[in-house]
């Protein structure tokens, strides 16, 4: 039976797909490898997991909003569940391009979900956001807290998954589990993401974009950890037995925060950056950007009480980890 993994070539794609094939799964990647950032390092990671898991793994480039490609590529494969990672990611990106999001976002989400109904499959575990929760002040964000005050079009189309999903779950039974990730970051990481764009920054002495003058804290949640959650869920339905999950659903649906469950300070995350790189970062202060939001911070309890989630590494832990890759995969 095959595990389908869309976004395959993506950061936390390629890593999920590891951890599967590395314990005996079949996967079938999907991902269209646009350039939303260097097409060469979705190469890589493909190129990685190949590499490693040989036949184990087969892969299809395709945009899974396209329907006709999509139920092309699948045609011949024994679906058993699927990891739902592919998105166009991004708050910034949104507010440029918000067509690509509908597509990918919207119209992508809808075509995963009507292959798990088509195919009956046993579960699907698909991607949402930490940015579901728009302005909320009220920290550790729950998953009770309110989400319906987006406060970018990537946020409001992430709930709009979230929405569907339970649609499908009340009209077809189809056990699904939402996860609503928190800054992420590690080896193999996004180029448009923080870690990146600062790293690269302070290795070339070049300043640092510093928003809100640093008066901004995130969740920053370790790959391993993320992953260690992600395969947990998706070994693990809900039942659909009339009881409410977390998220609300009393159907066969429910939704995780999945982070570190601490708030750092933006300046201290600087800090341990600077250390493990040995340098100096020049911070350049800069304004709110549109979109963005102070503080984020995870409750993991329900992911934790119903799964046994524990997320173990610290910044001071996965940062370093972080340089190690970097320099390494850059030459530097």
């Amino acid at each position: 039976m095959t595990v389908i993994v869309t976004g395959a070539a993506g950061f936390i794609g390629m890593h999920v797909a590891d951890a599967l094939l590395a314990r005996g799964e079949t996967v079938f990647g999907i991902d269209e490898c646009n350039a939303y950032y260097d097409p060469a390092l979705k190469a890589a990671r493909l190129a990685y997991l190949r590499d490693r898991h040989g036949a184990a793994f087969t892969f299809a480039k395709l945009n899974f909003a396209d329907t006709p490609a999509l139920d092309a590529a699948v045609a011949g494969l024994d679906i058993d569940r699927i990891v739902h990672l592919g998105a166009q990611a991004g708050v910034r990106y949104s507010i440029e391009n918000p067509m690509a999001y509908a597509r990918a976002n919207l119209v992508g989400h809808l075509n995963i979900l009507e292959l798990a109904r088509a195919r009956q499959v046993r579960h699907l575990v698909y991607a949402s956001s930490s940015s579901v929760y728009g302005g909320n002040d009220t920290v550790p964000f729950r998953v009770e807290d309110r989400t319906d005050r987006p406060l970018s079009l990537y946020a409001a189309t992430k709930k709009s998954n979230e929405l569907m999903s339970e649609s499908y779950a009340h009209l077809y039974r189809l056990p699904q589990t939402g996860l609503r990730f928190f800054t992420v970051y590690g080896p193999w990481g996004r180029p448009d993401m923080m870690m990146w764009i600062f790293t690269k920054a302070i290795l070339a002495g070049e300043p640092i974009p510093v928003f809100n003058a640093g008066r901004m804290e995130r969740d920053f949640t370790y790959i391993d950890d993320i992953v260690a959650g992600i395969v947990a869920a998706l070994d693990a339905p809900p039942a659909d037995d009339g009881q409410a999950k977390p998220g609300g659903s009393m159907g066969p649906h429910r939704v995780y925060n999945i982070g570190n469950s601490r708030a750092e300070q933006l300046g201290e995350v600087i800090d341990v950056l600077e250390q493990a790189i040995g340098r100096k970062a020049i911070r350049q202060d800069l304004p709110m950007q549109a979109g963005d939001v102070v503080r984020t911070c995870a409750d993991v309890s329900a992911i934790g009480n119903d799964l046994g989630f524990a997320p173990t590494t610290s910044i001071t832990e996965g940062v370093p980890r972080f340089i190690r890759w970097y320099r390494d995969y850059h030459g530097v």
